[in-house]
C-alpha cells in the first residue's frame, strides 16, 4: 500500500487539492481573493486555487503532526517579514485562514478533534487518510507511467 511518505509530497498535495475541489463543504470564503496568507507576505497568492492547495497542505500536516492546533499550524505557515533596513523577523501565518480551513475540513469529516495524552487538537479521520492515500497512489501511478 502506498502512503504519502512514499512519493513526492508536493505532487500528493496537488492531487489531493484536485480531490478537495469536488467536496461541497470546502469552498473559499469571499474574502479569500484579496487576503494575504500572513503578515510576512506582501501580496495575496497568485494561484487562483490557493485555498484548495492550503486545505490539502493542512490536511497533510495534520496527518503528519497530529494532534495539532491552530497555533502550531500558524508557526508552520509563517515566515520572515521584511522590515526594511531592520533585521528580518519571524511572524506567524494568518490564523483566520488556518482556522477556516480546519473548520471546513472538520465539516467534511476529513479531520476530527482528539486528545492524545496531554496533547489535544485535530487528527486525520479515516476519510482523510483514504483521500491522502488515494492521491499518493495516483501520483505513484503517474510517476510509473512517465518512467515507461
Amino acid at each position: 500500500m502506498v502512503t504519502f511518505n512514499d512519493v513526492p509530497i508536493n505532487d500528493v498535495i496537488e492531487k489531493s487539492a484536485e480531490e478537495l475541489k469536488k467536496v461541497n463543504t470546502i469552498q473559499p470564503p469571499a474574502w479569500a481573493a484579496y487576503a494575504k496568507t500572513g503578515c510576512h507576505k506582501e501580496r495575496p497568492p497568485a494561484n487562483e486555487d490557493w485555498w484548495y492547495m492550503r486545505c490539502a497542505a493542512v490536511l497533510q500536516s495534520v496527518r503528519k503532526l497530529g494532534p495539532i492546533g491552530t497555533n502550531k499550524l500558524r508557526v508552520k505557515y509563517g515566515g520572515r517579514k521584511n522590515r526594511g533596513h531592520k533585521p528580518d523577523k519571524f511572524v506567524r501565518g494568518s490564523g483566520n485562514v488556518i482556522r477556516k480551513v480546519l473548520q471546513q475540513l472538520e465539516a467534511s469529516e476529513l479531520i476530527a478533534k482528539a486528545e492524545k495524552g496531554v496533547h489535544k487538537g485535530r487528527v486525520v479521520a479515516p476519510k482523510g487518510v483514504s483521500l491522502l492515500d488515494k492521491a499518493a497512489k495516483a501520483v505513484r501511478d503517474d510517476l510509473k507511467q512517465n518512467a515507461n
